[in-house]
């Protein structure tokens, strides 16, 4: 069973990574200013807590084991996150000037609960921990930082722009406990974590599914919890950490400095149709597609400039329905002579069922699907195998494509 991340104690993970800086009890408990019988018995109860040891003892110091060492690192990022927030916070000479230091875990998991729940009563029911300790619990942390995190508005609660950024920070140094746990979990043959996707549309039909399915079942202890969306309905949740990742297509430029992109495999859009479609095996012109039903995105849609760019100098065909939904698209198309603009990766069931064709390719309309991440994100072993398999799966659909 996976440790709770809140069942950790921040200042028992702030010692160990200082015993792994120092090698000793002494020098640690000197550097945190923490006596040494306290800290011992913070170690004590933090390897409880993980089920692990953290720590070779020796005589002359202590040696940190994998898994301490798994810890340290993740340790570290939170600490830079949580410091990195609270520069330009303070306002005068209010606050503390190392208020990192001092946050509690229940003081995070408060701050993020009332940023996702946006009022106390939310927070409370999400945490399970009763109203007036979560409004302690800001109080206190909005007096170590100095500067108002949470306002009333209405019936409920709003951030202010130093509580969402500090909330941020929270929520990644949150996750970066959770893929420690999941590492030292991995490391003492534990076969357990979590990995959370961004599926955007061109990534939901096969690729996404197909590594999941086939990941699950080499490693049935890894959970995996999927939300589909748009690039724009993602990425700020992925900047929050709420995902781990995004898979579907890459933007040019990139998004910003915080983000990273790799490419998987590159998209080629066509033109689809009903099997049986009268068009089906002519290749068509462009006045014989002009001339065609149409169902097509709304304007001003990527997809739906590509689709006005194939009739250049010729009247644009009556766009009788506008769809988005790809779901609904293919259920038109078998109701009728209907054409479609799409990816062949988000019909590749119907595709390889037989019951849509491929009217025509589209020249020049290349789009890259890809995984997008934030640019300091380190995965944990599970999530890294993961990333493995999607790129094993898209060098074989690219592979086939080409043949």
């Amino acid at each position: 069973m996976t440790t709770p991340v809140h069942d950790l104690n921040l200042r028992h993970l702030r010692a160990a990574l200082a015993v792994v800086e120092t090698g000793t009890v002494i020098a640690a408990a000197d550097a945190i200013n923490l006596s040494q019988p306290a800290l011992t018995q913070g170690l004590a109860r933090l390897e409880a807590a993980l089920r692990t040891s953290l720590f070779t003892r020796r005589p002359d110091g202590m040696t940190p084991t994998p898994a301490g060492l798994a810890l340290a690192r993740r340790v570290e990022a939170v600490q830079r996150l949580l410091a990195d927030a609270m520069k330009g916070l303070r306002k005068g000479t209010r606050g503390f000037a190392r208020a990192d230091l001092l946050l509690t875990m229940a003081q995070l998991r408060a701050l993020v609960a009332v940023a996702r729940g946006g009022s106390y009563v939310a927070a409370a029911a999400a945490t399970g921990v009763s109203q007036p300790a979560i409004h302690r619990a800001i109080r206190d942390v909005e007096r170590i930082c100095g500067v108002t995190l949470v306002e009333r508005r209405g019936r409920g609660v709003a951030l202010t722009a130093a509580g969402t950024r500090l909330a941020r920070a929270c929520r990644l140094a949150l996750g970066e406990l959770r893929a420690a746990v999941e590492e030292i979990a991995a490391i003492d043959g534990r076969d357990e974590g979590r990995i959370a996707i961004g599926a955007m549309p061109l990534a939901r039909a096969w690729l996404l599914p197909t590594a999941i399915a086939r990941f699950h079942a080499a490693e049935p202890g890894v959970a995996f919890d999927v939300a589909e969306g748009s690039h724009a309905e993602l990425l700020e949740p992925l900047r929050d950490g709420e995902f781990d990742l995004l898979v579907g297509a890459i933007r040019d430029p990139s998004p910003g400095p915080d983000i990273a992109q790799a490419a998987l495999l590159v998209d080629r859009l066509a033109i689809f149709g009903r099997s049986g479609h009268p068009l089906a095996g002519t290749a068509p012109d462009a006045a014989t597609l002009a001339r065609q039903p149409w169902l097509v995105p709304r304007r001003g849609t990527p997809l739906r400039t590509l689709w006005e760019g194939l009739f250049t100098g010729l009247p644009l065909p009556p766009v009788a329905i506008e769809c988005g939904s790809v779901m609904m698209l293919r259920n038109l198309m078998l109701e009728g002579d209907y054409l479609t603009l799409l990816s062949p990766e988000q019909l590749w069931v119907e595709i390889e069922a037989g019951i849509l064709t491929r009217i025509a390719d589209v020249a020049g309309s290349t789009r890259v699907i890809g995984i997008t991440t934030r640019a300091a994100w380190h995965p944990t072993q599970a999530q890294a195998r993961f990333i493995a398999m999607l790129r094993e799966l898209a060098a074989t659909r690219t592979l086939s494509a080409n043949q």
